[in-house]
């Protein structure tokens, strides 16, 4: 311990080191003060470091005369040694651990009033330990007393029993806490598994109106593709005609430039009855006034509507009504069958539109009109 106590002192106040010890480049130690004390004993000119240090100064190791260059924070830039602060620390408590303990006499305390006597007795009417001499000439000369050291008793176990009945009471807390703890785990979890199934729910519930939509939508594209095919079958067949039309004027105006007159009348009869025949279109089909209208495929989401708005979970009350409501009978049950089944019809003819058999017979009426 002497040995390690002289590796332990510094070279400049050659005491042993107080922390924060420093550790200069050259590997050997100082105290920070000291260091501190060094380095402005040789940069006199310099401000302190309260001031505004604007440059660095130099000072020389003490051991080893190595010259020790710092920058503008000076020896408050330099690396603290946490080993030899930890060595010393132990050194310390080593050494106190070493010496021997001095025993600790227990001295009885003495009376507040009567100065020289001792502490002997317990005033039961005032609850306060006293002295003999209060006891006899004192405050408590007409109180109940008892020996110290059965009261010491009796108090000691009542304290030894409110400390036992403390533990207990701190026991049961600690497991109340435990129950709490894990109480707000299960809600955390049930609260999860809970919006997972109310996702799953509402998942379903888009499915179903994806699916249709994708019907009525089909429906709509179906009749959209037949009406068009149609008219633009109707287009070709009276663009045919014009084109024929067409032929059949610049065939007449080429007759007109004949001027042999028996050849001009041999070619008149035929190109006027062809004439004649172009200038018909009753062959040709005619598109009826709001042919070209979509607005049968009407739907209204009213109910449906309020009815997603109504969404809600279910109450417990509810579900008592429903078993009652169960328990009553079949043929209540049957008379709700046939309303939810009628509120059913209502809200598909709501939102179904017109069959396409009908836009089919229109349009052949259309055709056999046209024909007529």
């Amino acid at each position: 311990m002497e040995n390690l106590e002289k590796q332990l002192i510094c070279p400049i106040c050659l005491e042993m080191f107080t922390k924060p010890v420093v550790i200069l480049p050259c590997q050997h130690n100082l105290c920070r003060k000291c260091a501190n004390d060094v380095f402005q004993a040789s940069n006199p000119y310099l401000p302190t470091r309260a001031g505004s240090l604007t440059s660095g100064g130099r000072f020389r190791c003490p051991s080893c005369r190595h010259e020790v260059v710092l920058d503008r924070h000076g020896v408050y830039g330099l690396q603290r040694n946490l080993l030899v602060e930890n060595i010393i620390d132990m050194f310390k408590q080593e050494s106190s651990s070493s010496k021997p303990v001095p025993e600790r006499k227990e001295e009885a305390p003495m009376c507040d009033v009567h100065e020289e006597e001792k502490i002997n007795i317990y005033c039961v009417t005032h609850g306060v330990p006293t002295c003999s001499m209060c006891k006899v000439f004192g405050a408590h000369k007409d109180c109940e007393v008892e020996p110290i050291s059965s009261i010491y008793q009796t108090k000691k176990t009542e304290l030894s029993d409110g400390i036992a009945m403390m533990v207990g009471n701190n026991d049961r807390m600690q497991g109340i806490i435990s129950q709490l703890e894990e109480t707000c785990r299960a809600i955390e979890e049930n609260g999860r598994r809970q919006k997972t199934l109310v996702c799953e729910k509402f998942d379903q519930l888009y499915s179903i109106l994806e699916e249709k939509k994708r019907e009525m939508s089909q429906k709509v594209t179906a009749e959209q593709e037949e009406k068009v095919n149609y008219i633009r079958g109707l287009t070709r067949k009276y663009g045919d005609h014009l084109e024929e039309s067409c032929k059949i004027v610049e065939m007449g105006i080429q007759t007109m430039e004949e001027p042999e007159m028996a050849l001009f009348l041999q070619n008149t009869k035929p190109l006027l009855k062809k004439i004649s025949e172009a200038s018909s279109t009753a062959h040709l089909d005619k598109v009826e006034r709001g042919y070209e209208s979509m607005d049968h495929f009407n739907v209204t989401f009213s109910k449906e509507g309020m009815a997603l708005r109504s969404i809600d979970f279910i109450q417990d009350d509810e579900d008592d009504d429903d078993e009652n409501e169960d328990g009553e009978g079949g043929a209540e049950e049957s008379e709700g069958a046939q309303t939810a089944g009628g509120s059913s019809a209502v809200t598909d003819a709501s939102v179904q539109p017109s069959p396409p058999q009908q836009v089919n017979s229109s349009s052949s009426a259309a055709r056999s009109t046209a024909s007529t």
